[in-house]
């Protein structure tokens, strides 16, 4: 397949119900609305194509680039190319869900990641923390450092509260990650939770909401759940 048809397979997927969702989400056009879940048979189509993805995430358009990183090959990719494409990462769906996922795959990925939670610069920084998870929830524990990683819950504890607002999402879930995905530091990551508490977020025009990293590693611990790993990081 190549890029037009993949962009006409995409736009005939395309829903306006689904569209509308992605726009309140912070998505703006070009878009055509397509489930992740309904890209699945083009997948079968194109198979994992490192130029075809490039192709696809240039356009700016959110289906199409979502679908890139569905079809990357992360291994194949440069430091300067995720640099790329987290620039051209406009919200958080971008940056956590298709750049962050694809990181994860990548052998670059804690060294990339740790670059971008010290920028400072929010997307960048959710980014990264959320690279963190996808990695933890999928790696082996020994693939990490416990002391690096105790070293980033303690980063967490003493800055979430003034982060950006996207950040928080990205730093609260890194928490709740370690304590569920990473057995050397469950304890840790229980007390850290404890001790951050309800973490505000404040949002445009709604009210603000609460993340509550504490009470979700409970009732992770209460299913059962802790030492999860996902087998796949993209579906």
């Amino acid at each position: 397949m190549n890029f037009e048809m993949v962009m006409q397979e995409l736009e005939a997927l395309g829903k306006e119900r689904t569209k509308k969702i992605y726009i309140s989400n912070g998505a703006h056009e070009p878009l055509f609305g397509v489930a992740t879940g309904s890209m699945k048979p083009i997948f079968r189509k194109t198979k994992i194509n490192q130029s075809l993805a490039e192709e696809l995430y240039a356009t700016g358009n959110y289906d199409a680039m979502y679908f890139a990183g569905i079809i990357a090959d992360p291994k194949a990719m440069t430091q300067a190319d995720f640099e790329r494409w987290i620039d051209a990462a406009y919200f958080y769906m971008l940056s956590d869900y298709v750049v962050a996922v694809t990181l994860a795959e990548a052998d670059i990925a804690q060294e990339v990641a740790d670059k971008w939670i010290a920028s400072g610069e929010e997307l960048r920084m959710s980014a990264g923390w959320s690279c963190y998870c996808w990695l933890l929830g999928n790696r082996p524990d020994s693939e990490f450092s416990e002391t690096k990683i105790a070293s980033m819950l303690e980063k967490v504890k003493n800055t979430i509260h003034n982060s950006p607002e996207r950040a928080k999402y990205a730093m609260s879930n890194f928490i709740y990650t370690v304590g569920v995905s990473y057995c050397p530091l469950h304890d840790k990551a229980v007390e850290i939770a404890k001790t951050v508490g309800p973490v505000e977020v404040k949002k445009d025009s709604k009210k603000s909401s609460f993340l509550r990293a504490s009470e979700n590693i409970q009732k992770a611990v209460e299913k059962g759940q802790i030492g999860f790993k996902r087998k796949h990081v993209r579906c």
